[in-house]
């Protein structure tokens, strides 16, 4: 079993960075705790993100949006400081349409820790995390950028 986070400190006060920023905001993005370093997010379903109104299915995009986000808080649940991190792949399988009407649910693993690269995976759900929706694997670079995302960073 894995333990909590690293630096509880770094995962909270990203993970609500990340939450807070502008298209997160859009979206309703809101965080719903973190279990073994694996934290979730969930996007509650709302008439103004469905990509097919015959349907009722929410877009792709708010999907990969959700999985990008989840992905880069688990990864700031295995970092020690704060570091600022890039998004420098990401891969989603679509496996059914979401439901509509039901929140969607993300929840993700940070599973490798390289000295450049961090390295993801994601499960979007709604009813059950055994009956995903979408798989997502990320990586992301370490220390993209000399400035700093929170105050406290390193320069």
């Amino acid at each position: 079993m894995s333990a909590g986070p690293i630096n509880p400190k770094v995962m909270e006060t990203m993970g609500q960075l990340f939450v807070s920023l502008p298209h997160c905001q859009t979206l309703g993005m809101q965080w719903v705790g973190v279990e073994e370093r694996k934290p979730t997010l969930k996007i509650e379903w709302r008439e103004d993100l469905v990509g097919n109104p015959a349907s009722g299915v929410i877009h792709g995009g708010v999907i990969t949006s959700l999985v990008d986000t989840t992905s880069a808080i688990a990864v700031t649940a295995n970092l020690p400081d704060f570091e600022t991190i890039a998004t420098l792949d990401l891969r989603i399988d679509y496996l059914t349409a979401a439901k509509p009407g039901k929140p969607i649910f993300c929840r993700a693993e940070c599973y490798r820790l390289a000295g450049q690269v961090a390295f993801t995976r994601a499960i979007c759900y709604q009813d059950s995390v055994d009956l995903p929706i979408a798989h997502g694997v990320a990586t992301f670079m370490r220390d993209s950028s000399k400035v700093p995302m929170v105050q406290g960073d390193k320069p």
